[in-house]
């Protein structure tokens, strides 16, 4: 959970910064990018998330 919460906030950033710098547009795309890769990451996630529980000891 924590590492979607974490591409959500580089994707967050890169896309702030692509938008506001001049001649930074790559980094919106680049953001786009991460963020379409964190919605696939987790939707597969939700998808298998019932098969895979740790036990702490």
């Amino acid at each position: 959970m924590s590492l979607f919460l974490l591409l959500i906030l580089v994707a967050l950033v890169l896309g702030i910064i692509g938008f506001a710098a001049h001649g930074l547009f790559y980094l919106l795309i680049i953001g786009g990018v991460v963020l379409l890769a964190d919605l696939v990451y987790a939707a597969v996630r939700l998808r298998h998330g019932g098969r895979h529980h740790r036990v702490a000891r």
